[in-house]
């Protein structure tokens, strides 16, 4: 049979309905940071890939300018010196 004591020991262990609250204020807080931080990569994300497609727009557009710039050299009779 408990006695008093013991039960007052297991009083002290468990968890008290304020304990409780206080932790699904911490879950919510939590919760609330977690989605800004992946609000926040999904932004980071796109302009990531937005970069890297105006990347390859761009060298698309400087291998053309090069072909443009040979093919011009060889009809001016021009050597280029790299």
């Amino acid at each position: 049979m408990l006695t008093q004591e013991d039960i007052q020991k297991i009083a002290e262990v468990c968890a008290t309905k304020e304990d409780i609250k206080e932790m699904r204020e911490d879950i919510n807080g939590l919760r609330e940071s977690v989605q800004f931080l992946v609000i926040s990569v999904d932004g980071l994300v796109k302009a990531i890939s937005d970069l890297k497609t105006e990347y390859i727009s761009i060298t698309s557009q400087i291998d053309r300018h090069d072909k443009w710039i040979q093919l011009l050299a060889e009809k001016l009779n021009l050597k280029l010196e790299y």
